[in-house]
C-alpha cells in the first residue's frame, strides 16, 4: 500500500515540476494539461485504496486485469480517432 501512495506523491511532484518548467520556459499551460495530471494522480490514489482493501487477492488481480484491458482499449480508440487524415494526392495537371 505504501508504495502506491509513494508513487502518487512522486507523480504530484513531477506534475508540479512540469508546470513550473513550462512557466519558466514561457510556454502556455492549458487547462486540459492540469486536468489530465489531476486525473492521473487521482487514479493512482484510487487504485492504491482499492489494493489496500481487505478482499481476496484473486478478486484484486481480476479487477486489475479488467481495468487494464479497458484502459488499453480506450487509449487505442482515442489514438485512432486523433490521427490526422492523410491528404489525397492531387492528379498532375
Amino acid at each position: 500500500m505504501g508504495i502506491v501512495f509513494s508513487i502518487a506523491m512522486l507523480a504530484i511532484l513531477v506534475l508540479i515540476g512540469w508546470l513550473i518548467y513550462r512557466a519558466i520556459k514561457g510556454k502556455q499551460v492549458k487547462a486540459h494539461h492540469i486536468t489530465y495530471g489531476i486525473a492521473v494522480v487521482t487514479g493512482i490514489y484510487t487504485y492504491g485504496f482499492f489494493l489496500s482493501m481487505n478482499i481476496l487477492s484473486p478478486v484484486k488481480i481480476l479487477v486489475s486485469i479488467i481495468i487494464g484491458i479497458v484502459l488499453i482499449i480506450l487509449a487505442t480508440l482515442l489514438q485512432r480517432r486523433r490521427q490526422p487524415a492523410k491528404p489525397q494526392a492531387q492528379p498532375p495537371s
